[in-house]
């Protein structure tokens, strides 16, 4: 080597290099401007000759081997750094031909990484992750936009590649590996920036399609390959490469949807949820069982169909991110801004969201920020520590579900939690966010006993960083008045869920009642003739119905683990399995709230739910299920026609206990009535199998009382007791009312009677 190159170069910084344990690169590998011209430096282990191309003249610079591990130099004539490719030969006659990665400077703006560090870039998925970007020219330092990848599919001119960042503070080196680069951790050593913690670079050449992983050292003996915590797309499991793929290209036809839903309260309005598990509500089937998944693209025209002739408002998804386990349903995420590939691509997953809108059915996403598996290529001991994790198990690992709990009050943690539930509301159009496991957050000794826990500072067990992430989530999800909505599964009476964070609430829109749903299933376990020793359970829920915003839900977790499916929850024979069920529905239906069912339980599914297979489709051919399918689609449609019976929920008006206390028959009754009380329904619910002739009950007013909704139709595989008459209140008191009303009370059955006031009688 010639001593005027020799001296040029900093061996300290090259062994470095060498050893794969540089974590600025760029100081080292690349052109760089000398005395004397440009010291251009490279390190392709297992070249044996290794040329500078020019890529304007197309003049080769042959490089000095200046380390036989591959590390190579070249002292190029000029001032101004020149485009150029590195032409490397091989020692099999082979050769690779390709940009240097090092003549490019391509970084994350430096107000957003001071977001970044504060934990208040919410947009950071748009710099973090794999970006196709354009990139003018070399040896000028440039900035990554968001915008920059929907310029270059436009055309823009310059150096095509893809941007590639990753947060890993502790981390001795990082690099982007891939079939770009061998896998070899060696060839692309990442840019650590400044005190971010972040390390990128940009990678030249790189196509969307291409598989990668973030390849960590974590000392001098430690190598991980991780999939990328910001990765937009994984392979389909048990592989978990990341994908490079560019989200803006998929063009949205949703705008008159969203621009709708902006002006949607939500309160006011029905809401009548379907919960789906994507891969196992229909699964393509063959003669020797089961094969593969229905791809987003096919799933969305079949469910949209039978979601709108059911008569439900919305579906609600079971985790669509991305996950190595089926059985885990998608609670267990590795992937958490990757949508699974089992089912298909994003842009599969985008026209899934797209056709739904454009079918007027709303899409909420399961989302999992509680806990987090231990999988070697994910978040758990990231850069060699526990980064994303506590390190002590006693507040970071839970108990139970053998899963790693999430340090909020790492600023970094929370912003890519935050980041992630505004990413599948701002880039996929989600609906809203329904958060698994709140509780579970919320409480330091969950799931733990005593001595497995660490109190908070003022000694209790609530946990204040939970809280505090949970304000921060809740207001940045609301900042866009967009109509999109925040639903919490919070199965204690922690106070003030859906409470303004103003107001020390945690600001969720809605709450799962899960307190209704265990008493109720409980109620509809018993033996009809023992049920009156626990009326108080059937009418509780009435107590506390308006300290949250509640949403009634019959979900996934009700039909699993030998809790059988809610037909065969019921009591009796088959006949009256299906009464109690149309009368838990039809109460359901009218009791304050929105309403969620599973799948597979509006036609009573016999067996319980499993993800390995489709729903029992076949049952339909049976005329006791389709008759309840009848039911529920008719339940649905009824519920959205009557205001009375959504319009409310959250007002104390909107309901009134006609009978509350019948315990001895199993009846109750009670008054909806829409904000205005212009539509006023008189809902009767019998639990037992007593048919009752000439029931009389107790009314607020006098005037006619008409039976809009009865469910013992035959049609719904009842007996067909009906009252078809108008029937007149009289003047005669019964249930501390003035005046009351004669009837046929059904069998297991539910009766709603719209009341029409005489004019000027009082009210």
């Amino acid at each position: 080597m010639e001593k005027k190159l020799y001296d040029l170069m900093d061996w300290a910084e090259i062994e470095a290099i060498v050893y794969s344990e540089h974590d600025h690169p760029e100081k080292v590998l690349g052109p760089h401007k000398v005395r004397g011209g440009i010291l251009v430096q490279a390190f392709l282990p297992d070249a044996k000759t290794v040329f500078v191309r020019n890529q304007k003249d197309g003049r080769l610079h042959q490089m000095e081997e200046a380390d036989e591990a591959g590390f190579f130099a070249v002292l190029m004539p000029g001032r101004k750094v020149q485009p150029y490719d590195l032409l490397a030969k091989y020692g099999d006659g082979s050769e690779c031909v390709f940009r240097d990665p090092y003549q490019y400077s391509v970084s994350i703006p430096q107000e957003e990484l001071s977001l970044f560090a504060e934990g208040k870039n919410y947009g950071i998925y748009q710099y973090l992750g794999a970006h196709p970007v354009t990139v003018s020219g070399c040896g000028e330092t440039a900035m990554v936009v968001p915008e920059q990848a929907e310029t270059a599919r436009r055309g823009n001119t310059g150096v095509k590649g893809v941007f590639f960042a990753v947060w890993a503070p502790n981390a001795l080196r990082v690099s982007v590996v891939g079939n770009f680069n061998q896998w070899d951790g060696r060839r692309n050593p990442m840019c650590r920036l400044g005190d971010s913690g972040i390390f990128s670079l940009f990678v030249p050449e790189v196509e969307c399609g291409e598989i990668y992983k973030y390849e960590i050292k974590l000392n001098a003996q430690k190598v991980v390959l991780k999939t990328d915590p910001y990765g937009f797309r994984s392979e389909v499991r048990p592989l978990n490469a990341s994908i490079v793929t560019d989200l803006s290209r998929y063009v949205w036809k949703d705008a008159e949807w969203l621009e709708k839903r902006a002006g949607y309260d939500f309160e006011k309005e029905p809401m009548s949820v379907y919960e789906v598990h994507l891969g196992s509500w229909k699964r393509p089937e063959t003669e020797n069982g089961y094969i593969g998944f229905m791809n987003y693209r096919e799933i969305a025209p079949e469910l949209a169909k039978y979601v709108k002739e059911m008569g439900y408002t919305h579906v609600e998804l079971m985790p669509v991110m991305e996950h190595p386990l089926d059985e885990s349903w998608g609670y267990q995420v590795t992937g958490y801004y990757a949508v699974t590939s089992r089912y298909g691509t994003p842009q599969d997953f985008m026209y899934f969201m797209d056709y739904m809108h454009n079918q007027g059915i709303g899409v909420i996403l399961d989302w999992v920020p509680a806990h987090f598996p231990k999988d070697e290529n994910g978040l758990a001991r990231f850069d060699g520590t526990c980064l994303y994790e506590h390190l002590d198990p006693r507040q970071g690992e839970h108990p139970h579900w053998g899963t790693l709990i999430y340090n909020y009050a790492r600023p970094q943690v929370a912003e890519f939690l935050i980041a992630n539930a505004l990413f599948w509301k701002d880039v996929y159009h989600a609906d809203g966010i329904r958060m698994d496991a709140v509780a579970s957050m919320l409480y330091l000794d969950y799931g733990r006993g005593v001595g497995q826990w660490i109190p908070n500072e003022f000694g209790g067990h609530e946990n204040l960083q939970a809280v505090e992430f949970l304000e921060k989530l809740s207001t940045a999800f609301h900042e866009k008045k967009d109509g999109a909505l925040l639903i919490a599964e919070e199965s204690t009476a922690w106070k003030g869920v859906t409470g303004d964070v103003a107001s020390g609430g945690l600001g969720f829109d809605l709450k799962w009642n899960m307190g209704w749903m265990n008493d109720f299933t409980s109620y509809m376990k018993i033996d009809p003739y023992f049920r009156k020793g626990s009326h108080g359970s059937l009418v509780f829920s009435m107590e506390y119905a308006y300290s949250e915003r509640y949403l009634l839900a019959f979900s996934h977790d009700e039909v699993v683990h030998g809790k059988c499916s809610m037909l065969m929850k019921m009591p009796g024979d088959m006949e009256q399995k299906f009464g109690n069920l149309r009368t838990a529905y039809g109460f359901m239906m009218t009791h304050p709230g929105k309403k969620l069912q599973f799948m597979g339980q509006e036609f009573g599914q016999e067996k319980e739910w499993n993800e390995k297979g489709s729903l029992q489709w076949d049952e339909l051919e049976d005329s006791d299920h389709k008759a309840l399918q009848k039911y529920v689609r008719e339940l649905n449609l009824f519920y959205q026609k009557h205001p009375a019976l959504y319009e409310s929920d959250y007002k104390e008006g909107g309901f009134e206990w006609i009978s509350s206390q019948d315990a001895d028959h199993s009846i109750i009754a009670f008054m909806r009535r829409d904000s205005l009380s212009r539509e006023q329904l008189l809902v009767v619910c019998n639990f037992t199998p007593v048919m009752y002739e000439n029931f009389k009950l107790g009314v607020p007013f006098e005037g006619k009382y008409k039976e809009i909704f009865n469910s013992d139709k035959e049609q719904y595989g009842g007996m067909g007791c009906l009252n078809r008459r108008q029937i007149a209140a009289k003047e005669v008191t019964w249930d501390g009312r003035g005046y009351s009303i004669t009837f046929d009370m059904p069998s297991f059955g539910v009766c709603i009677f719209q009341g029409i006031p005489k004019p000027n009688a009082p009210q």
